[in-house]
């Protein structure tokens, strides 16, 4: 192996504390909600950024850290405040680096982080009549078979 690759190996497999770190991973969580709210894909994005697309991948899985004037451009081109992107951070949050974090962390089980979801909200607010929303609303919980109470109920056990 060249000295380089193999020092740049031996660099790799130590913890780099300027390496992508959990916070880094959420982030990039909430600029994938967001782009996807928006109906916007990873390619337009990059555009908009001057960036491609594999870097905007890289930014939302976490795997790269997003620098202060890269979440400035975010926010303005996405249309949030910086602060959207810390949302749900605990003030007490200490960075885990990318790699040690356990894998339920990373594919994280909530339903509002995955695309299905944000796609589904963006489609319900697509309709214009706010009664077919509601008798759609209706029509779901009947599906499911969940009643006010229990969605209630679920929304305070989530919080």
């Amino acid at each position: 192996m060249p000295r380089k690759a193999a020092a740049k190996s031996a660099r790799s497999d130590r913890h780099n504390p300027r390496g992508a770190s959990s916070v880094d991973a959420h982030v990039g969580l909430r600029v994938r909600q967001r782009r996807t709210l928006l109906g916007m894909s990873q390619t337009q994005l990059g555009e908009a950024l001057g960036l491609t697309f594999q870097q905007v991948q890289k930014y939302e899985r976490g795997f790269n850290r997003v620098g202060a004037s890269r979440l400035w451009e975010l926010s303005r081109v996405l249309g949030v405040p910086i602060t959207y992107f810390f949302e749900g951070l605990e003030p007490d949050t200490q960075p885990v680096p990318v790699r040690e974090m356990p894998d339920a962390m990373k594919a994280t089980a909530d339903p509002l982080n995955k695309r299905e979801t944000l796609e589904l909200v963006r489609a319900y607010y697509r309709i214009q009549d706010v009664a077919v929303r509601r008798r759609l609303c209706d029509l779901i919980r009947q599906i499911a078979g969940a009643s006010e109470a229990d969605l209630e109920d679920a929304a305070d056990q989530a919080a």
